[in-house]
Order: C-alpha cells, then structure tokens, then sequence
C-alpha cells in the first residue's frame, strides 16, 4: 500500500538512501563515490540493509560510521526499505540510489542545482552510463501493455515506441522524460509528502514507475538532466536469484497494469505475454540440449508461463 507521510522537518540540502541486500564490495565502492564527489553540500546517507550476510553491515559500520545504518532482520523488499529511510530523511530532496552504481565528481550537485532553478520539477535522474562507458537507459515513455509487446517482438528497431532513442538526444541539454530509471531518481520532498512514498504492495521492480507515474498524475515533471552523470553497474542483487526476479518483473508490471489499467489491462498483459513468451520457449526447449545458455532461458521461460495465470 502507499503509506501516509509524516516525513520530518528539511534540514539538509540532500537525502541519499541506499538499499542493499548482500553487495558488500560494491556497497563500499559506490558510499566512497558518494562521500567523494558530494563536493559542497548538505547531505545525509541512509543505508537500509535488506538481512544480507555477506557481512555488508559490519563493513558500512567500520569504514562509514557517519551513515546511517538500517538493519532489517527479513528481506523486506525494495519499495518498504526505501521508505523506512524516506521517512527519517531531512533532505530538502531525496535521491534513491542503488548500491551498483559509481556517482562521478559534480552528479549530486548539479541535479540539486537543477531542482533548484526548476520549481515544477517534481523529479530528475542523471544519464547512466555502462561499466564501459556507453550509454545505459537513463528513461522511458510510460510503459503500457502494447508498447510492452511491440518491445518484446523487437519492433522498437522499426519504430520506437517503448524506449527513448537517448543518443541522438543533446547530452548538454535537460529533457522532461515520463520515467526516470530507480537506478538513481531524485525526487522533492514535498512530491513525496503529496502524493505519497513508494507503494509496498510492489516487492521488487516497478515501483519508481508507480511513483513517477503518480507524481506526473499530480502536475509535477520529470526531468533528464545528462550533464550529470552516473555509472550504473546492474542487477547488483538481482543476479544472485536471475530467474526468481525475471519472474518477478513480470509480477510487478502485471500489479501496475492491473492498478492503473484495472483487470482489463492485466488480461491484456497476460496474453500479449504468452504470445510473445511461447515462440520463445518453443525455440529454447529444442536448442536446450545443444546449448546450456538456452536451457537457461527455457527453464526461466517456462517458469514464467507457468506462473503467469495466478498473477
């Protein structure tokens, strides 16, 4: 459910809030980045930890004692940590950022600067970039279930309807955006305080489009700003249970389309996923026994089909 604010009073320019489950190294990697290129302002670091053991906690506690430690005993999903630490935060804004990710020198400035100069700016995010240097899906469109299976049949390569062709856009020049990618997302305390923190009824994905669906709902805007920039590594957590959150992707755009769309829009979802899933189970089951990777994905494919009606 989406949760009554009582957030507290602002006091610092910046909340940054970090929610891990067992990614220790790069934990560390990204706080030093934080505390390293934060430059001149106010803020505070929240690090909510999920019941890891990969001894995360003790390393935060002994290489970062100036965080902000939560330590949950169960693995309370994504979503409901975020909030623990939302409502503890005194940052004028609040940025969710994952424990994946590397902030270069001057991110964090130039996006509160941003919010700063841009009153109706309910939220921004910075361009993301890969290990590599290239460039990562910063934003998207609003997803609903047509321009989900147009992406799925890989008709974007045709005409883009599902993403945001983001290297011909100007990287020196902001661009209001519909969704900001959870992988960093700044958002105005007072949007939160409005129109609500993130919903827990979403465990795991799908959230931040929730949020940022609901804020946009609200009149404020979204915004890409690229000269801040942020290298986001990916599926940091979700890598240790691939198949087990693949599933569970899918389970939170189907709550979304069912709370946004009502049943209709689920049904919908569901069968525009069976249509596009089954060719590509029917091709990894026959290739399976010549190839481990497409056993993989035939057993992750077959896992989702089976799951799908009690979504």
């Amino acid at each position: 459910m989406i949760e009554p604010q009582h957030l507290a009073r602002r006091e610092v320019d910046l909340s940054i809030i970090i929610v891990n489950w067992n990614t220790r190294e790069m934990l560390a990697h990204c706080l030093a980045s934080v505390y390293g290129t934060a430059g001149g302002l106010e803020f505070e670091v929240f690090a909510v930890d999920n019941a890891s053991t990969d001894g995360s906690v003790q390393m935060v506690r002994e290489r970062f004692p100036q965080v902000h430690l939560i330590e949950n005993s169960e693995n309370v999903g994504f979503a409901r940590a975020n909030n623990q630490a939302i409502r503890l935060s005194q940052g004028r804004y609040v940025l969710l950022l994952n424990s994946d990710t590397k902030v270069y020198p001057g991110a964090l400035g130039t996006m509160v600067q941003f919010m700063e100069r841009h009153p109706r700016a309910g939220g921004c995010g910075p361009l993301l970039l890969n290990a590599d240097g290239s460039l990562q899906v910063s934003c998207h469109p609003m997803l609903t279930p047509w321009r989900e299976f147009w992406r799925l049949l890989f008709l974007e390569r045709v005409s883009r309807r599902a993403t945001y062709d983001i290297s011909r856009w100007d990287l020196h020049t902001p661009r209001e955006v519909e969704v900001i990618k959870g992988a960093c997302l700044m958002l105005r305390w007072e949007v939160l305080d409005r129109v609500g923190l993130m919903d827990t009824r979403y465990f795991m994905y799908t959230e931040e489009m929730d949020l940022c669906y609901r804020l946009r709902r609200a009149g404020w805007g979204l915004y890409w700003v690229p000269e801040a920039q942020v290298v986001h590594y990916g599926e940091g957590s979700t890598r240790q249970v691939a198949e087990t959150m693949y599933v569970q992707l899918y389970r939170s755009k189907m709550q979304f389309y069912r709370k946004t769309g009502g049943e209709a829009w689920a049904r919908l979802f569901k069968a525009l996923l069976v249509l596009a899933y089954l060719p590509r189970f029917l091709v990894t089951v026959t290739g399976a026994p010549f190839a481990p990777a497409m056993a993989v994905r035939a057993r992750t494919y077959r896992r989702l089909l089976a799951e799908l009606p009690m979504m």
